[in-house]
Order: C-alpha cells, then structure tokens, then sequence
C-alpha cells in the first residue's frame, strides 16, 4: 500500500470516527435531566409522518423586579414523549398538577418528538380540584 493510501484511509477512519461521536453527543448523549412541576397547558399526537406526543407546561412562580415586590411571572416548558406509558399516564391526567422527570438531548430526531425536553417519567400528580366552601 502507498504512502497516499495510507493517508486516505487514516483520514477516512478519523472522519468516520469524528462524525460518529458527533452524531451521539448530539442526538443520544443526555446532556442534562432534572424534574420540573407546573399545570399541564396541553398535550397532543402531532406529525405529519412521525406521530410524537408534545405537550407544554405552565410553571407559577413570583419573580420581583425592580420597583415591584411579589410579581407573578410564568414560564413555559416545552417537552416531548417518546414512551407510550408516559404519554397515556399524561392524557389521563385533568385538572391536576403534575411534576414531570425529564432528559435533555443537544439536538431533536423526528421520531422522539420536537423538543429537545424528553419526559420518560410521572414522578407525581396532585388533583387542584375545587374544595367546597365552608360556611
């Protein structure tokens, strides 16, 4: 084998190998995971080819601003489902708050969902249903 071949098929062998680890540190390696808790806004089966579950989740919390004490700010959490369990446990849940185990992936694939959020656990769920009033 020749000199140039040499450096051909090294060069194509580190290429490989560069574009793989790439691949996975973007699509497959969790970069972060934690739980968030909130009110489920919505939660749907969406796609025109891959069908994934979407949801979003309102998070309440006070945030004081400069001038203002006590303001109320909400954020939202976009986050996908890939587990039909999950995703079955969600649709199930009305008028409850829920908190949420999720994992993060740098980059999203069309069969996971749209999110880079991937929730694979109900870690709880509390019924807001309305107390009746004391008289």
């Amino acid at each position: 084998m020749t000199t140039s071949a040499k450096i051909l098929t090294w060069s194509s062998v580190i290429a490989v190998l560069v574009l793989a680890g790439y691949i996975f540190l973007k699509f497959f390696f969790v970069y972060a995971e934690g739980v968030n808790e909130g009110d489920i806004n919505y939660f749907q089966k969406e796609g025109y080819i891959f069908k994934t579950y979407e949801g979003k989740m309102i998070q309440t919390g006070l945030k004081s601003a400069k001038g203002v004490q006590g303001s109320i700010q909400s954020n939202e959490f976009k986050f996908s489902v890939d587990d039909e369990k999950v995703a079955q446990q969600l649709n199930e849940i009305s008028n409850t708050g829920v908190k949420l185990h999720w994992k993060r992936y740098r980059g999203t694939l069309p069969w996971r969902g749209n999110s880079e959020f991937i929730v694979d656990k109900v870690v709880s769920s509390t019924s807001k249903a309305a107390k009746p009033a004391e008289d």
